[in-house]
């Protein structure tokens, strides 16, 4: 496979099968012809929900415009892609799992093997985290499915703990079906814990699932309804921590939703409803229930959203306004996770090609992979960006030249 393949030559190939002209996709997702040619040239980049919409029109999946998973030179220096195949297995033999030489570890020490994969994937350690998974997973199932009847429970909750890490390995890596597989043994092993906020936990997963596929009134729905339980258990606003994180984790991604529906007022209505959620949980940055919610990932989505929607000006000023000294950008504090952190300099290294500071985008694609270079070597927006900043410069500096090489792309 050709790894130098942009998103715009994918997009002109994926239209002429579909036997399309570009003023008939156009008409579809509602811009330009001469929009739809400036993607295909590279001239412009596409966000996620244009990426989407896109994809719908031309009834493909978004892998086919976004060419994930990525393998390549990048795969045989980080192998992350190499524990795939023993998790589909795994994910396949949920109920029946493997038998073991030995009896599973007790279940504090897999709670506590768990607790170190929960770690490495907010940190977006994928390399480090796939490994560690086949094992914790048949052992728990064992003891869920056959353990001691006071054990069960615990185990079943680990269990969705585990899956989830598998659902965020394969989403980012872009095998999206073994995502979708792993969304559904969430939900089998939440509803198996009892435990009522990892049902709701399993429902917010699955509903970020139905963002990405661009159904967003069924998202839209299914996050409602959650909100709506989780007042149930928790009535009059009584919340726990734990429940503050959850309710706050469910506005973010009503805020992301509305963004991708370019609903401006409602994208800041939630934004604003999470500021206060926060302020009700004490103005801190928590990770109850893996959320990693709070005041942080309140900015980082404000402007993702910002960028979302095209306000990629306003997404910047934030940025500036946000400054702890004047003349500097915000960004989020080193203890926050490192999936988040990339995640925004990600976005911002996006925004900053969008309004033509080159130099900027690209120290931001190098703080991303600063903070987590699993995440940041696969993400399909990290190319789009590289891509274009090679393309940009004729003569590419061998700083740039070395992170495209670095990111997938062979350079002359």
């Amino acid at each position: 496979m050709n790894e130098n393949l942009t998103l715009g030559d994918r997009l002109r190939v994926a239209r002429r099968t579909r036997k399309l002209s570009a003023a008939q996709l156009a008409q579809k997702v509602a811009i330009s012809p001469s929009y739809v040619q400036k993607l295909e040239s590279g001239a412009r980049k596409a966000s996620p929900s244009l990426v989407l919409a896109l994809s719908k029109a031309l009834h493909f999946g978004t892998e086919v415009l976004t060419g994930q998973p990525y393998y390549g030179e990048p795969e045989a220096d980080d192998g992350v892609h190499a524990v795939i195949p023993e998790l589909r297995r795994i994910m396949l033999c949920y109920d029946t799992p493997d038998d073991l030489e030995m009896a599973p570890r007790a279940l504090p020490v897999l709670a506590s093997e768990v607790d170190q994969v929960a770690a490495l994937r907010r940190d977006a350690r994928y390399a480090s985290m796939g490994p560690l998974l086949p094992p914790i997973i048949t052992e728990l199932t064992q003891i869920a499915l056959g353990g001691r009847r006071n054990d069960q429970a615990a185990a079943f909750l680990h269990l969705a703990r585990a899956y989830r890490a598998v659902n965020s390995l394969a989403h980012k890596m872009g095998h999206h079906d073994l995502s979708n597989t792993a969304l559904e043994r969430v939900r089998w092993a939440a509803k198996l814990s009892g435990d009522p906020l990892m049902q709701i936990t399993s429902g917010y997963l699955v509903a970020g699932a139905m963002l990405r596929q661009g159904a967003y009134s069924s998202a839209r729905r299914k996050l409602a309804a959650l909100r709506g339980e989780l007042e149930r258990i928790q009535p009059e606003r009584s919340f726990t921590d734990d429940a503050f994180a959850v309710d706050g984790a469910l506005l973010l991604k009503l805020a992301v939703l509305e963004a991708r529906e370019n609903n401006p007022e409602r994208a800041d209505s939630y934004l604003r409803e999470a500021e206060e959620v926060a302020r009700m949980a004490g103005n801190r940055d928590s990770l109850e229930y893996e959320m990693s919610f709070g005041p942080t990932n309140i900015r980082i989505h404000e402007v993702h959203s910002l960028i979302d929607m095209g306000d990629t000006e306003q997404a910047l000023a934030r940025l500036t306004e946000w400054a702890p000294v004047a003349g500097g950008e915000w960004a989020p504090p080193s203890p926050t996770v490192g999936e988040r952190s990339s995640h925004h300099f990600i976005d911002v290294a996006s925004a900053k090609l969008a309004v033509g500071d080159r130099a900027g985008a690209f120290d931001d694609l190098q703080r991303a992979r600063k903070v987590a270079p699993n995440h940041t070597r696969f993400h399909p927006s990290v190319r789009e960006t590289t891509a274009a900043l090679l393309r940009m410069d004729a003569h590419p500096s061998n700083e740039l030249s070395a992170f495209g090489s670095w990111a997938g792309f062979t350079t002359s």
